[in-house]
């Protein structure tokens, strides 16, 4: 009795079906898609490993301070400098030695790879306190002004326009003088005065530019159905705010957030070397400072602070850039 098709065909109609299979079909979230982008990303990979790398560093600084033998700021000009103040062991004039790996500094003789672990220390911790709290504020008052409209939404919107409008280095040469006059009898309550007064500057002239940007997601999601029938049902509105618009908003938080870390590090090494950094702590903008007067006699002593910020600013913001091309949904790689 000869088969017919159907019958020829129904064993394999009842193989159970490809595990693998299945999964290569499975369904995937914007944001696992945005990760996969990232992992086969070679450059991404580079420049988080770079950041990491400076991470692992300003975390345990005093650690690798002691591995290597050496200590911030314990210099002695009497035995470590010569009569014209240049150091007396160290690279490049003396070579190279395990007691000062990057050399000493000109008149102190402190050692230049404690400032530099040191100098790393502050400005990444500058730098995240101020990214972190500047996020906060701007996404805070972007929720708040595209939900409200309303009187509320212009009056949040004209305060933003007057913060972008503000003179950031004018604001913040002024500030600088009356926190030092202020604490300048008080030397150790000055560090840390200048420590969060330099991060509340950078945080009040970076929170604006997220915060617009999250009001505008926020017009624009606010008609969806979901949100309608959230309001129609009830629902508080801090709950329609954090839980309802705040997930959809990932993508573009993430992105903002990895692109202002680079610019404020940037910043800070700008206002240390300006004389409006930390006072009584290392930081890669003082060591420039410093550094300055030195550079045709002893080079040195700018080439580390310098390739230290400028190795950890650009793979921040080549990071910035593949997290923001892996969110983008336009993308295609």
């Amino acid at each position: 009795m000869a088969l017919t098709p159907l019958e020829m065909q129904a064993p394999e109609l009842a193989e159970p079906p490809n595990p693998e299979a299945e999964a290569e079909i499975a369904g995937r979230s914007p944001f696992q898609i945005a990760m996969g982008r990232l992992r086969s990303d070679k450059v991404a990979i580079v420049c988080a490993a770079i950041v990491v790398i400076f991470i692992l560093i300003a975390v345990f600084a005093p650690l690798l301070t002691r591995l290597f033998g050496v200590e911030v700021r314990a210099g002695d000009p009497s035995t470590d400098t010569d009569i014209f103040n240049f150091p007396v062991i160290g690279p490049p004039d003396h070579g190279f030695t395990w007691k000062a790996p990057l050399g000493l500094a000109p008149d102190t003789g402190d050692d230049n790879l404690a400032e530099w672990l040191y100098g790393a220390r502050t400005s990444l911790m500058i730098a995240s306190i101020s990214t972190v709290f500047a996020t906060l504020i701007g996404i805070t008052i972007g929720l708040v002004a595209g939900f409200s409209r309303g009187w509320l939404d212009r009056v949040i919107s004209f305060v933003i326009d007057v913060f972008l409008s503000l003179p950031f280095l004018l604001a913040a040469l002024a500030v600088a003088p009356i926190i030092v006059l202020r604490f300048s009898d008080r030397p150790g309550l000055l560090k840390w005065a200048t420590f969060f007064s330099l991060i509340f500057i950078l945080i009040i002239t970076g929170w604006m530019q997220l915060a617009r940007l999250i009001r505008g997601e926020v017009l624009s999601l606010r008609e969806r159905e979901f949100i309608q029938a959230a309001r129609v049902m009830g629902v508080p509105t801090r709950q329609i705010l954090f839980k309802e618009l705040l997930p959809n908003m990932v993508a573009p938080i993430v992105v903002s957030f990895s692109l202002t870390l680079p610019a404020i590090v940037t910043a800070e090494a700008g206002l240390s070397y300006l004389g409006i950094g930390v006072i009584g702590q290392p930081s890669w903008g003082q060591t420039v400072l410093k550094a300055v007067p030195y550079f045709d006699t002893y080079p040195l002593y700018l080439y580390a602070p310098v390739l230290g910020i400028f190795v950890l600013v650009v793979a921040l913001n080549l990071l910035g850039d593949a997290i923001r091309d892996a969110f983008d949904p336009k993308t295609r790689r």
